[in-house]
């Protein structure tokens, strides 16, 4: 108490001391002068501002101090302070000495004599403690002051750096700085999905009586809750993430730069923040209290906070924060194999889930044969629980497996890209005749540029030592349309989805030299300075096609 005395007095002292500077008759002297600015510059910053929203900056283990003392011929009058951490729990409280105010009224006049100064010296007795708070809620103190009363606040960080807000009124008939809380201020639960929280809760007295100018923001995290929003977004700095310009959109002033302007929205707006701890999101909703938060992890644990801002003063009230786990995801549906049956799957590209398959061995040896027709598939196999192939597919792939009678093989498939993907599978006795024809080493075919004339192209794939049937296929189409083409091409598709003035010709070759399985073929009656898309398809004993990569060709224009 001895030390807190000391810096009630130390102010006043310095005050003192300035006003004996300007009552010396020699206004000539620059280093006097000098010195009664700086004394009264130290003096005023330690003022604390009256209806403003004060930013302090803590230093571990160091107090910092701030004084109040009202308008001199005012009567006893309410005031509340209320201090708001954004990082660590603190520690502050409000002194308050009796009889400084007159003195201090006086002072600044240059109104004084020896007897008062050494009487507020030695009134050391008038010095007391009102409020005391260790924590990191925001806590408010109301009270009643005398003008014949000056009041310290002093506040202490012990754990690390950190910064706080101060806000000092003794105004109460204007309008709040603070929206107001409802009297009941929890957030309810009221459904659990396995992606879904739907929360609500009671509205604030301030979005009542000032809807255009109050809003609701909801913070969602994977960590705790929050009990300000400074202390949020303290935390997500301090976890290294720092927002684009573009979506410096900020709940509270310091978090925006100097050059930039915040603009809120009264429509829902969604801010996403990847940090080390998970994500952070918030979302303003305007003035709606019901929401469902969407795009959420089955199975997990999250935090909800629930802020009323300002707009116009971006101040802000926290809500009791409420946490749910999200229901655990349902086991997915397992679609059965049989021998010799082909399906084929439609995989889902944006929720990037796993389609699952499951085969139970009539035969020691099986073979999983995958034909890819849109997108890029992951395939994961396993035999009994333990994994036996897993890779990316993007053509036709077998998958010749050794094991027991009756062992249980599941196979799982995803796409790979964010479209969708599509495949066709099956599994056979690995003696049993292929569904899918022999496949060359390259299912690509070859232009000939220098061959190329305004009426004619010439093209060439690779055949096998199986003899097999090959139709080619030809299309005119425009420049903007080739990547649409080439992208969304149906490989499983046959010549029976196509037209039948595109049908060029079908043929039949192989050759027992690999070396020597290819073919070429000049296709006539074509226009000049045109685009074509040609296609091969190869057939198979059991008539199922496999189809080439489409080849893009122009004809030349003159000859």
């Amino acid at each position: 108490l001895k030390m807190s005395w000391f810096w009630f007095y130390l102010p006043l002292r310095l005050l003192m001391a300035a006003c004996l500077c300007h009552s010396i008759k020699d206004p000539t002297t620059s280093s006097q002068q000098s010195f009664k600015t700086d004394l009264f510059n130290f003096y005023h910053s330690l003022i604390l501002a009256d209806g403003k929203e004060t930013t302090v900056h803590l230093l571990k283990d160091i107090p910092r101090r701030y004084y109040f003392v009202l308008e001199e011929g005012r009567a006893l009058a309410p005031f509340t302070i209320t201090v708001t951490p954004c990082d660590v729990p603190i520690e502050w409280s409000i002194l308050v000495h009796k009889a400084s105010a007159s003195f201090l009224g006086k002072a600044a006049r240059g109104d004084h004599d020896t007897q008062e100064v050494s009487k507020s010296q030695k009134a050391s007795s008038m010095v007391s403690t009102i409020f005391n708070y260790k924590g990191n809620s925001v806590e408010t103190y109301m009270g009643m002051s005398s003008h014949s009363a000056l009041y310290m606040l002093e506040f202490l960080s012990t754990e690390r750096d950190t910064h706080i807000t101060v806000y000092l009124t003794t105004d109460t008939t204007s309008g709040h700085l603070y929206p107001e809380l409802p009297m009941d201020p929890r957030i309810d639960v009221i459904g659990i999905g396995h992606t879904t929280v739907t929360l609500t809760w009671k509205h604030s007295p301030s979005v009542l009586q000032h809807r255009e100018n109050i809003q609701y923001c909801l913070l969602v995290n994977e960590k705790h809750n929050y009990k300000s929003l400074c202390a949020a977004e303290t935390a997500i700095r301090s976890s290294g993430m720092k927002l684009p310009p573009t979506l410096a959109l900020s709940l509270s002033p310091y978090l925006l730069e100097p050059q930039q302007v915040m603009i809120l929205s009264n429509s829902e707006l969604s801010i996403i923040n990847r940090v080390s701890s998970g994500e952070v999101r918030q979302i303003c909703m305007g003035t709606k209290n019901t929401y469902t938060v969407p795009n959420l992890s089955p199975s997990t644990q999250y935090y909800f906070d629930v802020f009323v801002v300002n707009l116009l003063t971006n101040a802000s009230a926290a809500y009791t924060g409420t946490f749910a786990r999200t229901l655990e995801e349902p086991e997915p549906k397992v679609m059965e194999l049989k021998d010799g049956k082909v399906i084929q799957v439609v995989l889902d590209g944006k929720k990037q889930k796993f389609y699952s398959l499951q085969y139970q061995a009539r035969h020691k040896k099986i073979q999983f044969t995958f034909q890819l027709c849109r997108g890029q598939v992951r395939v994961h196999i396993t035999k009994n629980g333990k994994t036996v192939a897993s890779e990316n597919v993007s053509e036709l792939r077998y998958f010749s497996l050794k094991g027991k009678l009756l062992d249980t093989y599941l196979v799982q498939l995803r796409s790979t890209e964010e479209t969708n993907s599509s495949v066709k599978v099956q599994v056979s006795p690995h003696f049993h005749k292929p569904l899918f024809p022999l496949l060359p080493e390259s299912l690509k075919i070859k232009s000939f540029s220098k061959l190329r004339t305004c009426n004619s192209v010439t093209i060439a794939w690779l055949g096998t030592q199986e003899e097999s049937k090959y139709c080619v296929y030809k299309k005119k189409i425009e420049e903007d349309q080739v990547w649409m083409e080439l992208r969304s091409a149906d490989r499983c598709s046959g010549p029976e989805s196509r037209h039948k003035s595109e049908k060029v010709l079908c043929k039949y070759f192989y050759d027992i030299n690999l070396q020597r399985a290819v073919t070429t073929e000049t296709i006539k009656g074509l226009d000049a300075g045109t685009l074509y898309l040609f296609d091969v398809y190869l057939f198979g004993p059991s008539g199922i096609p496999v189809r080439y990569h489409s080849k893009v060709v122009k004809t030349r224009k003159r000859c």
